[in-house]
């Protein structure tokens, strides 16, 4: 087994054991992570030229934020939910520009977007679950 192929079997085991241990405050916390984490790729496949492969990760980016946008519950949060809801939309929509214009622009928009709403949750106790 090459050194690269044994690393990547310990992320793995190592992302897999980290979402098994995660309460639902940390699942969150995991997909903001994961959505800027695909962002940040994205991007710097803008820089290198390679479409397929940023049309690939903002695809994986708009997929994590719509599973967000669809465990909402209108019901318990009110307002708030509402008000992620339409945000979330506006961040697929952006996404796709992104995506269409191959716009960097746009990504940095939509990172400061998601980077705040994290912030937001990451503001909540683990005590409010």
């Amino acid at each position: 087994m090459s050194m690269n192929s044994a690393l990547n079997s310990y992320k793995v085991v190592s992302n897999q054991t980290g979402i098994v241990d995660a309460n639902p405050h940390r699942l969150i916390q995991m997909l903001f992570e994961g959505v800027l984490d695909r962002l940040h790729m994205a991007k710097g496949l803008i820089e290198h030229k390679d479409i397929e492969a940023r049309s690939r990760y903002i695809n994986k980016a708009i997929g994590i934020i719509g599973g967000l946008q669809s465990s909402l519950n209108s019901e318990a949060g009110g307002d708030v939910a509402a008000n992620l809801d339409s945000l979330y939309d506006y961040v697929m929509r952006r996404l796709f520009d992104a995506n269409r214009l191959n716009s960097m622009e746009i990504l940095d928009e939509v990172v400061g977007l998601v980077k705040e709403i994290k912030s937001g949750w990451d503001g909540i106790s683990d005590e409010v679950n």
